[in-house]
């Protein structure tokens, strides 16, 4: 594991602390607190589940996977589950090999989400991430509402020493997604990443203006892997899904990037984002720092939250 990475396991595990106690230690004690694996047994660890906002959906599924290999397995010691336990719910969050094809692909990633769950922050990190990879990437400032998001991207965009287009409080988001595609295009860009607003309140307005984006983008650069992000704030537990719900109603959501994970006892809503709306946490952030972004691993995320080295 390389150091980066390691750094963020490590952070990874404190991040998810809140979590932990929330979620694993409780059922911790019921592996011990059971000599024998019976209805009980399973009722309370489903209980916990649900409590730790893993979500109906995604417990029911984990349950009766323990079950089944619990059967098959032969297994009478309720201690023997945890590591059934912990593969069934990286089972149920694994990514997939073809979810970061963007990167392999002249791209545009769209990324929407309410304010204040740290998206114009996530967008300048994924910004530099992608040129850390060797990309030509290129800012789009659509997110043209919230007069300080163009200042707080410029800022990230210097950072990242990446070129950013747009910016102007009141400009129409569809024409700074419009010109920033024709700069895409003139600079052979590998990504063109777009900050977008998502006003959810007025979700009517909200889907005409991702619409006109979504024909911009269709009309001036149909060569381009389209790929639809939604930031989400771990802190707010189920309000995350059901953000993510309404989010997917209005578009084409391909990913979500979890923020904030490190501040929250709701870290299970990963899983529940995962397996209600079938839709993958693609990036995760335990923190202020660049490298605090990171590529959502499943094995890495649930070790981390049983403190599991890996």
């Amino acid at each position: 594991m390389g150091e980066e990475k390691k750094g963020f396991f490590q952070r990874l595990v404190s991040g998810l602390s809140k979590t932990r106690a929330n979620i694993v230690n409780s059922i911790d004690s019921i592996f011990s607190g059971y000599s024998s694996i019976d209805d009980d047994f399973y009722e309370e660890i489903e209980e916990i589940l649900v409590m730790g906002d893993l979500g109906i959906n995604a417990t029911t599924k984990i349950i009766e996977d323990l079950k089944m290999q619990v059967t098959e397995k032969k297994i009478k010691d309720p201690q023997e589950c945890k590591k059934l336990l912990m593969d069934s719910i990286k089972a149920q969050m694994a990514v997939g090999e073809t979810a970061y094809e963007f990167e392999n692909r002249k791209s545009v990633i769209l990324v929407i989400g309410v304010n204040g769950v740290g998206k114009t922050t996530s967008v300048g990190k994924l910004a530099g991430k992608l040129k850390d990879q060797g990309k030509k990437v290129i800012l789009a400032a659509a997110d043209t509402f919230r007069a300080a998001a163009g200042e707080q991207l410029t800022q990230w965009a210097n950072r990242a020493g990446v070129e950013l287009i747009g910016g102007q409080a009141g400009a129409d988001p569809a024409s700074v997604v419009y010109d920033a595609i024709a700069a895409a295009k003139a600079r052979d860009a590998d990504v063109l990443l777009c900050d977008t607003a998502g006003r959810l309140h007025n979700k009517k307005n909200l889907m005409e203006e991702l619409r006109k984006i979504y024909r911009i983008i269709e009309r001036e650069y149909p060569e381009a892997y389209l790929e639809t992000l939604v930031v989400l704030d771990g802190t707010t537990g189920q309000n995350a899904l059901l953000q993510a719900r309404q989010f997917n109603e209005v578009a084409d959501v391909t990913g979500i990037i979890l923020t904030k994970l490190d501040g929250t006892a709701k870290g299970g809503i990963a899983v529940a984002i995962e397996s209600e709306l079938d839709i993958p946490v693609k990036y995760i952030g335990v923190g202020e720092s660049i490298d605090d972004l990171q590529k959502f691993d499943s094995d890495q995320f649930v070790n981390a939250l049983f403190n599991m080295t890996e």
